[in-house]
């Protein structure tokens, strides 16, 4: 069965799992492989459970099937299954006439993703990835949710190692596109900084072999305007550049962030009060702003669209909880966006402030050294009060709480609750501070 024959049964029977657990009547089911778990294994599972197709890797698992086959059950032996869910997810991307937006970077994707969806939603039908769907079994589920009544879409697009975002925006085929920034993170996977830079930028590289493709960049980022390709359409927002195509600056982070944005020099100011905390996401604002302007969105309805969004999914979410005020972003973490956070937090004229910070994962050979760093800056800050969480904290020579993970930090906040304070919890998802709002 190649690509053709498989779309065309998909065509037939509209509905894609990858989870042996749910197989809708009907639908295809594609075993996957991870490090812990084969879905070829479970693969006539998903047949006896309603799936009237399996696309498997394993030729044992294929042979035996067809020695006893269900009856009105397909299963069909592929190279590499998940090579085939792209290619499927290709072929249906392809169907449709679209502008397709995508979007990676360091920090900010998800939070910069929702705002373009939303500023487009004014005007367009817009398909966007659902929550951080970003890797390369996300990206191929998103692009299958393409039906005709989309207009446009906005795919988010994340990567750990080389050579990720190649893979990714070949499946998406991107129109245009956006990196909000280029910082340390993931840095086991991609060796350096400069690593991040290559990878983010083969987003670039893509959009730079077709015609008529277009990057939205922020002019302000030294790293993203020496990999911009030539001969291609940029258009360029910055809060410090005049001659910009779209302009902003804050006016106010007490704590969520006000802002004024214009288009060109001439264009009158449009401010905007957001429910976004942190100075930081003012390129994310400005992103968006300038998406929707390209595609036609009124000033108007783009203030609109910004003033409305509620981040969610413990990102930057300011939390009123009765006894704290908890400034929660303990979704992901690196040295840049846990830099950043700090130093808003530090920028809010409030009191008391009390910050509780987890490890940043997957930094590889720097990880001890960026911990440090973190502690040194913390230093810098008048926070009352800080506890740090996980192992790579507590290897860092300093006098502030330490604690071995959640559940020791959980204990302590029962024995002694913490009231009255403003907030800050960052770490990275594994340390799983997420758990730590309900005790506050």
């Amino acid at each position: 069965m190649n690509i053709q024959e498989l779309y065309a049964f998909y065509k037939q029977h509209p509905v894609v799992t990858t989870d042996s657990r749910d197989c809708p009547e009907g639908s295809i089911f594609i075993a996957l492989k991870g490090e812990s778990f084969d879905g070829n294994k479970f693969a006539v599972q998903a047949l006896e459970k309603g799936s009237a197709l399996a696309v498997v890797d394993d030729e044992q698992v294929y042979n035996e099937f067809m020695a006893q086959p269900l009856e009105g059950k397909r299963m069909v032996l592929v190279p590499d299954s998940l090579q085939a869910f792209k290619d499927l997810a290709r072929e249906h991307r392809r169907q449709f006439n679209i502008p397709i937006v995508g979007i990676t970077g360091t920090n900010g994707k998800t939070t910069t993703k929702e705002l373009v969806r939303t500023v487009l939603a004014q005007k367009f039908n817009v398909m966007a990835t659902e929550g951080n769907f970003n890797n390369d079994v996300g990206v191929p589920k998103t692009l299958l949710r393409l039906s005709p009544e989309h207009e446009i879409a906005v795919v988010e697009m994340g990567a750990s190692h080389p050579g990720e975002i190649k893979t990714l925006v070949e499946t998406a085929e991107p129109t245009c596109g956006l990196i909000t920034n280029v910082g340390k993170a993931h840095l086991q996977g991609f060796g350096s900084l400069e690593g991040v830079i290559r990878t983010k930028g083969e987003l670039y590289d893509n959009l730079a072999t077709r015609d008529g493709s277009v990057i939205f960049v922020n002019a302000d980022n030294e790293h993203l305007m020496g990999i911009l390709p030539k001969d291609i359409e940029a258009v360029k927002y910055s809060p410090h550049q005049k001659d910009a195509d779209v302009q902003g600056e804050i006016v106010a982070c007490d704590p969520f962030l006000r802002l004024r944005w214009r288009s060109g020099e001439c264009d009158e100011w449009h401010e905007v009060a957001t429910h976004l905390i942190g100075s930081y996401n003012l390129d994310n604002v400005l992103a968006a702003v300038t998406v929707g302007l390209h595609f036609g969105v009124e000033p108007s309805a783009i203030s609109e669209a910004i003033a409305g969004y509620v981040p969610s999914n413990n990102r930057s979410q300011l939390t009123e909880t009765g006894r704290n005020h908890l400034i929660v972003d303990a979704y992901n973490a690196n040295p840049t966006s846990m830099s950043a956070a700090i130093d808003n937090f530090s920028m809010m004229q409030v009191s008391p402030k009390m910050a509780i910070l987890g490890d940043m994962r997957e930094l590889g050979e720097s990880s001890h050294q960026e911990h440090v760093a973190v502690v040194e800056k913390l230093k810098q800050c008048s926070f009352d009060d800080v506890w740090l969480v996980g192992s790579e904290f507590e290897a860092v020579d300093c006098d502030y709480r330490k604690f071995a993970d959640v559940e020791a930090v959980k204990a302590a906040l029962t024995t002694s609750p913490v009231t009255g304070s403003y907030i800050l919890i960052k770490g990275s998802n594994g340390i799983k501070l997420f758990q730590l709002p309900e005790l506050l």
